[in-house]
């Protein structure tokens, strides 16, 4: 800095409110520092800027299944609001494993100003340890309703919609393809499926898990369609297990919505580019993460702030795959 300095023709202070943003500075002035910092090459040491402000101006984000479609806009929404602040990120994929949780985030605490959590289905011990430590908290798509700030979309209702449309087609056997158990979200639009159910008059319900993954959710449709009362229509609870219960539909060679029609839970990029095209509920991925990053900004900044509770709205989207005409 002090080379920086010499060569703008500035003080060190002056290279400093350049970097960190501390204090305006003329953009003559700016302009010369950055030429300066060039000229030599200089790259701030991040790990002595932290030792010296007690910040590492890096957020946290410990997120499970990094290579599902949906976290991954979540991911790319949370790293652009993150950097637009000033904030790199560092990523921890739990698992939704509650031990091998805790110990993710426990090596993120020690290296983050803030963390960005979706909580698996037991993560008492993580939530407890991050109060414990005042370690500013926000939680994604898993609401908890606790001690920390969160962010997710609505569940209950959407799937209502999704369960009164299937029946205003005429469907009397909707089944459902339920997530990973336990997990608030799965919790949530399961209930909205017996909402639904109810509010259309009928009395068959069948669920199978699909554990929120591709696979399972294959081999439990498999197994679904084989019973002599197999649902006419299907709702699956994520895109994952959207393209376990397509694939399940094929391999019992139906048709998809001749003799199955289907409505999911979550859009995808190429869910109207093969047919049939897919009635889906969308979630507005993108809005949870910046929302989120912004959330965690305002945590950090006021630690004793009474906890925020933010439900975005979800859409829904009218295809083909549930057998009626957009």
């Amino acid at each position: 800095m002090a080379e920086v300095a010499r060569l703008a023709g500035v003080s060190t202070a002056t290279v400093s409110h350049v970097l960190n943003g501390t204090r305006p500075v003329r953009e003559s002035t700016r302009r010369q520092v950055l030429a300066a910092m060039a000229q030599v090459d200089y790259t701030p040491n991040a790990a002595a800027r932290s030792l010296a402000t007690a910040r590492t101006h890096t957020l946290g984000l410990a997120l499970s299944a990094i290579s599902n479609p949906y976290f991954g806009e979540l991911l790319h929404a949370v790293e652009e609001e993150a950097a637009s602040a000033g904030y790199t990120l560092l990523l921890a994929d739990p698992h939704d494993d509650p031990a091998y949780e805790a110990t993710a985030v426990a090596r993120l605490r020690s290296r983050v100003d803030g963390v960005l959590l979706a909580p698996s289905a037991d993560a008492g011990a993580t939530l407890a340890a991050l109060a414990a430590q005042r370690v500013p908290t926000v939680l994604l798509d898993r609401m908890l309703g606790g001690v920390h700030d969160e962010i997710g979309t609505e569940n209950v209702e959407p799937v209502v919609s999704l369960v009164e449309h299937l029946a205003a087609a005429g469907h009397t056997r909707i089944g459902f393809v339920a997530g990973h158990a336990g997990l608030t979200t799965t919790v949530e639009r399961l209930e909205g499926y017996r909402a639904g159910l109810r509010r259309a008059g009928l009395d068959y319900v069948l669920v199978v898990e699909g554990r929120s993954e591709t696979e399972p959710a294959r081999v439990a449709v498999r197994e679904l369609l084989a019973r002599p009362d197999r649902p006419a229509a299907l709702i699956t609870a994520n895109n994952a297990m959207t393209i376990g219960a397509v694939h399940a539909v094929y391999d019992a060679g139906l048709r998809i919505p001749g003799d199955v029609a289907l409505a999911a839970f979550d859009d995808f990029p190429w869910a109207d580019a093969f047919s049939p095209r897919l009635t889906v509920v969308d979630q507005p991925f993108a809005d949870i993460g910046r929302e989120a990053v912004r959330l965690l900004l305002r945590r950090m900044a006021d630690p004793d702030a009474e906890p925020r509770s933010v439900r975005l709205p979800a859409r829904f989207v009218h295809r083909d795959s549930c057998g009626c005409r957009p």
